[in-house]
């Protein structure tokens, strides 16, 4: 690229990007909504104007409130930017709607982005055929440009990012809404677990139960089943007030939008505010020795111990006041269905596990996933349920406190 053309690229990008309020969604899981809009809310944004809608959270902001909601969301699965809306009822319309789409403003020259298409009562609802069309628009728009040819390599003096971009584009009742994805990977993936147990929970839903339940980390947590330690983990980074993505890369790394300076002060500002702790106070433990050590050694790697303390203990053979005197939160994804049997097999466990912590954790919260309405007839203490989606499954938080 010359010195000339990238001047003027770098001018139309701060007019119609980085100088401007964009739109922006944030997915989360559905029943997760309100928590994180309130965590967006949250942020030191430039702009704070969110709206709850099914399945996330639609906000306006500067691009670079963008990367900061992705360093800091905690609840979010990932942060669609809108780069374009217009209606087309044939073909013919959506090729002249996108050889006018401007996609050096978010792409480079070498990037084949991955195209998801939706399609709701659409008059095109061939989704191969609208992604062949963008696809085809992507490339004639570069070439034309004089911007690439079939054996030019990459412009970009850097990658910050090598994973591939992808764009949503959604049609519905022949409205064209198209996106592009700032985070790469799902947000749940932190950059800092290596391990992984049966049937794990994801890092963004357990963080969500922990908000719920309640969790406030100047008292105790017990992860009496912690499996691959999820819940201790998201507890840890909330206790020491660590983003969750601070270890890891993001889509919009790859934008030609992309501040690398920005960047590294926005992350050097989030850590600036880490809080060290010395004295555990998040107590996870497993019957499963192979699992704990797995977890000791993620703990350990990640500057945690002193936050999080990892025991080999089975659940029913201990009590609470084993590992603290003080009563805070206990939570608990159980073991259900094929993981350990039959559905007669799961509701027993379940019936097991709510004699225990009403027998030894009186006074204590309880986060509690249940993996359907029927286990939920089973709890001998007052909580209150909400539902939410999970891996094709509809489990509930029961969140309260035993009496």
């Amino acid at each position: 690229m010359t010195a000339a053309s990238r001047t003027s690229l770098s001018k139309r990008i701060r007019r119609h990007l980085t100088g401007r309020v964009k739109d922006f969604f944030a997915v989360t899981a559905p029943g997760f909504e309100k928590l994180c809009s309130d965590e967006l809310m949250s942020l030191p944004l430039s702009v704070k104007d969110a709206v709850i809608v099914p399945g996330g959270v639609e906000f306006k902001a500067r691009i670079h409130d963008c990367w900061l909601a992705n360093l800091s969301l905690r609840t979010a699965s990932r942060i669609l930017m809108r780069i374009g809306m217009f209606k087309a009822c044939n073909f013919n319309q959506l090729e002249k709607k996108l050889a006018e789409f401007p996609w050096e403003l978010f792409l480079y020259p070498d990037d084949i982005p991955e195209l998801s298409v939706t399609a709701r009562h659409s008059r095109l609802y061939h989704k191969d055929a609208v992604a062949e069309r963008f696809q085809t628009s992507i490339a004639e728009r570069f070439r034309s440009s004089g911007k690439i040819s079939d054996s030019e390599e990459s412009m970009r003096d850097e990658k910050y990012f090598t994973g591939r971009q992808k764009v949503f584009v959604r049609a519905e009742e022949d409205h064209f809404v198209v996106s592009i994805d700032s985070s790469g990977e799902l947000l749940y993936k932190r950059g800092i677990k290596k391990q992984s147990g049966p049937a794990p929970l994801r890092e963004t839903i357990a963080a969500a139960v922990l908000k719920l339940a309640g969790y406030d980390s100047g008292e105790p947590l017990i992860d009496p089943m912690c499996g691959a330690g999820t819940f201790s983990l998201e507890g840890a980074m909330m206790t020491a007030n660590m983003p969750p993505g601070l270890f890891r890369d993001f889509a919009f790394m790859g934008w030609p939008s992309f501040m690398p300076r920005r960047w590294a002060y926005i992350k050097s500002e989030a850590e600036k505010c880490l809080i060290r702790v010395v004295s555990p106070g998040i107590f996870a433990s497993d019957k499963d020795r192979q699992i704990c050590n797995s977890l000791e050694n993620c703990v350990r790697e990640n500057g945690l111990s002193g936050i999080v303390r990892v025991s080999c203990l089975d659940f029913f053979d201990f009590s609470p006041r084993k590992l603290t005197k003080k009563t805070g939160l206990a939570v608990l994804n159980p073991p259900y269905g094929l993981r350990i049997g039959t559905q007669a097999e799961s509701e027993k466990l379940f019936r097991e596990i709510c004699v225990k912590l009403r027998k030894d954790y009186k006074g204590w919260k309880i986060g509690l996933i249940a993996a359907d309405t029927e286990l939920i007839k089973n709890v001998p203490f007052r909580t209150s349920p909400l539902f939410f989606s999970h891996g094709g499954l509809k489990p509930a938080l029961l969140a309260g406190r035993i009496q």
